[in-house]
């Protein structure tokens, strides 16, 4: 519930290189007694890492915890964020590496240790943990003292919206959790690694990211190359991210996953977000601001090239949806909402949170994108998930590979259409106790004038529906009428045409009573 806080954009870090102690050096040999995927030191590769992960899914799983009277494990919020990276400690800040890493404190919420590695010339080194790059409150003094043999993870600089300035743009910690951002972002909705078994009542599994490996970048390089093994119950997983910050930053991602067990509740590409309010719910809260959410719709371009706009809802129920199709083109958690006088918001910055965008690299088969909305009172929670389920299960020791391109920005990174849906509100209809309606903005270079609407619902009934050029704006405005009758759920949709051609997106929502 605090990711929100703990990630908060850092603009203008003061960096100076890690220096490890004498002590640490020390440390970092090689034992030629030791097992070669466990020692400090050692060769390391892509198929290393495969060779790793595909060992360790054959036994049983066992993970690290911080001990819960650990003091780490105690610590709330507040004394958290006071822990400070030392000047001193920042990985790559004195070498032009166009990079910079910073180690995070591990507690809290994070009870995970999590090892972390620099790969230079094909070598992996340990970085050992120690609490002696971190300064402490004064009153935290048992913390200096702890030994979580691990960190929580890492954040990565780079001057991607200033040659003078070096920004944070991305961040691993927490599960197999990452989120980045693009130029003049915040940070906002977070990716994962995989999600298996969401919202089933067998409840959710949680993968973590144990271990990294960063390969030092060449000087000035445009690319930032980071592996990672994950582990979870049911599988383990070898991943690489190549990442290369820019306007729309984009994270290539490759993994291998090897199933301990069948499994046929999984996610590829889970993106998490946020979204308490805007225009289609806004009656609902008693709140300031005309908007509050990360994003606000799922967008999607099947293979057919349809393309998709599912505005997000803030349900007073758990619900699932789910969109088949035979070989999905991209899909993402869209914010398209970029004004200030959007939200009115001056410290939380949703105007400027990223789109996230997911591009299939290799053939992922059929399947279907799910969205799972749930029910939130507050936007310290993240109540959105977006991922692709394919069809054919993971089978026991079965490897399966997913290839996949993440760009966060924005916008989406696909080819301008004509029809984009920039806005949709609803509210009652009136001279009517019970009719709603819908009110969908659409944006276009070219808004045709013999445009044939089509609008549907799953039940209850449309009554009418009517369309203008908003003159003020130039896009047009379709309104969309709708009498639920006894019902208490329905399925939206309505689709544009001329001829017999798709004209902008096909706009869907899920209304609830």
């Amino acid at each position: 519930m605090y990711k929100y806080y703990i990630f908060a954009l850092v603009l203008g870090v003061s960096v100076i290189p890690f220096q490890p102690s004498s002590k640490a050096q020390q440390r970092v040999t090689v034992d030629n007694k030791t097992n070669s995927k466990d020692r400090l030191t050692h060769a390391f590769s892509r198929e290393w890492l495969e060779s790793k992960a595909k060992e360790l899914a054959t036994r049983e799983y066992k993970i690290k915890q911080i001990p819960a009277d650990n003091p780490l494990s105690q610590m709330g919020y507040d004394d958290y964020k006071k822990i400070q990276l030392e000047r001193g400690a920042t990985i790559w800040s004195k070498e032009d590496r166009n990079f910079r890493v910073n180690p995070l404190h591990p507690g809290f919420l994070f009870k995970t240790p999590v090892k972390l590695n620099l790969v230079v010339g094909g070598v992996s080194r340990q970085i050992f943990y120690t609490t002696k790059i971190f300064n402490y409150d004064s009153e935290q003094e048992a913390l200096k003292n702890t030994d979580a043999q691990g960190y929580s993870g890492f954040s990565v600089t780079h001057p991607i919206n200033n040659a003078e300035k070096w920004d944070e743009f991305m961040v691993f910690q927490g599960g197999s959790y990452f989120r980045a951002v693009g130029q003049s972002n915040w940070y906002g909705l977070s990716a994962r690694g995989l999600a298996i078994n969401t919202a089933k009542p067998s409840g959710e599994e949680f993968p973590v990211f144990t271990e990294f490996w960063l390969e030092r970048p060449k000087e000035k390089s445009e690319n930032l190359v980071i592996h990672a093994l994950m582990e979870s119950e049911s599988l383990t997983g070898a991943f690489t991210f190549t990442v290369k910050p820019q306007k729309n930053t984009e994270v290539l991602v490759k993994s291998t996953l090897y199933p301990r067990r069948d499994i046929s509740s999984f996610g590829i590409a889970p993106l998490t977000s946020m979204f308490l309010f805007n225009g289609m719910n806004r009656s609902r809260f008693d709140d300031f601001r005309p908007a509050v959410h990360d994003s606000d719709g799922l967008l999607m371009v099947k293979g057919n090239n349809e393309k998709i706009w599912r505005s997000l809802a803030n349900p007073r129920r758990l619900q699932v949806s789910a969109f088949e199709d035979e070989a999905i083109k991209g899909f993402g958690l869209m914010q398209r909402s970029r004004e200030f006088n959007d939200f009115e918001d001056m410290e939380a910055h949703y105007h400027n949170r990223p789109s996230a965008w997911v591009t299939p690299i290799n053939n992922w088969g059929p399947g279907h994108v799910e969205l799972i909305e749930i029910p939130t009172k507050a936007e310290i929670h993240d109540n959105i998930v977006a991922f692709w389920q394919p069809n054919q299960i993971l089978k026991a020791g079965q490897p399966r590979e997913f290839s996949y391109k993440i760009s966060w920005g924005s916008d989406a990174p696909i080819k301008n259409i004509d029809g984009k849906i920039i806005s949709t509100a609803a509210g009652k209809s009136l001279g009517s106790e019970t009719m709603r309606e819908f009110v969908i903005d659409y944006k276009g270079q070219h808004l045709p004038q013999d445009l044939l609407i089509n609008a549907i619902s799953s039940s209850g009934h449309i009554a009418g529906v009517t369309s203008k050029i908003i003159p003020e704006t130039n896009n047009l405005r379709v309104v969309v009428k709708f009498e639920p009758a006894d019902e208490d759920l329905s399925e939206l949709r309505v689709s544009l045409a001329k001829g017999d051609k798709q004209w902008g997106e096909t706009w869907l929502y899920r209304w609830t009573r």
